[in-house]
């Protein structure tokens, strides 16, 4: 128990940068909403899909490499510096490469685009996949406090720049990403230091035995961001009316962005439970520890999905009238509840980590894949974005039950597999209850306190 403890501490720090800076973030939505067209933040949509897809490609799996060399028999200095000489060089060829076909690359983006667009993206990815393994240090050596110091830094900064640029100077939508690209420029010094401390090394031997692990990963990674992101990418494409393509694309991502909380405590979950887990893979107790962690993982995870279906009309206030659709409340149910089940396999994914078989990483990653593009290209000309939230619904579960019987057969954890499923049985039964009742957020909030009365008294330790 003290360990999950101990990563519950780790969590809370990474966390606190997260959730106050998300929450703040998550602020821009309004007014991103409010100064924007549905059509114009629809654009904005569409290319951090692509940055995010990018970045996952210039890491190439170098972080999750590192965190299992550096619990090797590999001096951690050593590896690291590795690393970071690997991103530099990648980067800086990457940033290059778009640089030169930056103008051919803005007029196939469309929108109007302009060339300079292109140039501060190629620094702002170049920027964020060196400053990855940084912060992939931080977290290895439980830095928590600075890791959530920098990470709060740029958020601010990001944050503060935005607010400016759009609200107080009235400016175009193209200074979202210039408060980006600032952003990301401070954070690079503020990780500088960090970097001095290394010789800038590189050791032949241990890169190569990084990328035959990282390249799995690198596949599971970019096909896992297919999965994230192609929805937003075909939607445009393939709505029955081009016309309003845009306009659903942006209320799509407004309501993805409602999500928001689930998908925050997944990631600030991982930040800490990857190096946890590879620190805790030699010790007689590890896979209970990671059996009762991902029973308490669901638990959360639940806790905050039923907080934000209580709480939606609250949330969807901060739009604006314009983004108001019937069709919200469903689809911001499905992507939570999906979500829920990226972080279900998040930490099932812990099994091919730990046994080097990081292939499997990348068979599950593609596998879901398939059915995201399968489904999407089904469902949305017939129902549009909301195709979108069943197909990444579908992909998550699709993907964590591969996973769970495959980890069964090649490093078989003791999960309380009964036990989660009745939560998850209890879950769908409030969520019914509130979405068909229509009651008022007093009653419906003492079914989510019945919830969290419930676990506590099946986890409550017994007396001896």
């Amino acid at each position: 128990m003290k360990f999950v403890k101990k990563l519950a501490g780790q969590t809370a720090i990474y966390g606190l940068s997260s959730v106050i800076g998300r929450l703040l973030n998550y602020l821009l939505v309004p007014i991103y909403t409010r100064y924007f067209m549905p059509e114009e933040y629809g654009v904005v949509t569409e290319i951090y899909a692509y940055v995010a897809f990018f970045v996952v490609l210039l890491t190439y799996g170098l972080e999750t490499a590192f965190f299992r060399f550096s619990n090797n028999k590999y001096e951690a200095k050593k590896v690291y510096s590795t690393a970071l000489v690997s991103l530099m060089f990648s980067s800086f060829t990457f940033v290059c490469t778009l640089f030169f076909f930056a103008p051919s690359i803005s007029v196939l983006m469309g929108y109007g685009i302009e060339t300079r667009f292109v140039y501060w993206f190629a620094i702002i990815l170049g920027i964020d996949a060196i400053s990855s393994i940084s912060f992939a240090k931080l977290r290895n050596e439980e830095k928590a406090i600075t890791f959530a110091t920098v990470q709060m830094v740029n958020i601010i900064v990001n944050i503060g720049l935005n607010v400016y640029f759009i609200v107080y100077q009235r400016l175009g939508i193209e200074y979202i990403f210039v408060s980006n690209l600032i952003a990301s420029v401070i954070t690079l010094l503020l990780l500088t230091p960090e970097m001095l401390r290394s010789k800038f090394t590189f050791d032949r031997k241990i890169w190569y035995k990084m990328m035959v692990y990282a390249l799995p990963l690198l596949i599971a990674g970019l096909a896992g961001m297919t999965n994230e992101t192609i929805d937003r990418v075909l939607l445009k494409h393939m709505l029955p009316n081009p016309e309003t393509a845009s306009f659903e694309l942006g209320l799509y991502g407004a309501f993805y962005k409602l999500s928001i909380i689930m998908i925050l405590f997944v990631q600030t979950f991982r930040f800490a439970a990857e190096p946890f887990f590879f620190a805790q893979h030699q010790k007689k107790e590890s896979r209970q520890v990671y059996a009762d962690i991902m029973k308490y993982f669901i638990i959360v995870m639940i806790v905050i999905f039923l907080t934000v279906i209580i709480f939606y009309d609250f949330a969807i206030s901060f739009l604006g009238q314009a983004y108001h659709d019937e069709r919200g409340f469903l689809v911001v149910s499905l992507l939570l509840l999906a979500n829920l089940f990226l972080g279900v396999f998040y930490n099932l994914s812990i099994w091919y980590k730990l046994i080097e078989k990081t292939i499997y990483g990348a068979y599950l990653a593609i596998f879901g894949a398939i059915i995201t593009l399968v489904l999407n290209t089904v469902l949305i000309p017939k129902i549009g974005f909301v195709g979108c939230a069943w197909a990444t619904l579908v992909c998550y579960f699709g993907m964590s039950l591969l996973s769970y019987f495959l980890s069964k057969k090649h490093f078989f954890i003791p999960y309380q597999t009964h036990r989660i499923i009745l939560y998850l049985i209890v879950m769908l039964g409030i969520y019914f209850f509130v979405a068909t009742a229509h009651l008022n957020i007093l009653i419906n909030s003492l079914f989510l306190l019945g919830f969290i009365i419930f676990a506590y008294l099946l986890e409550k330790p017994k007396k001896a």
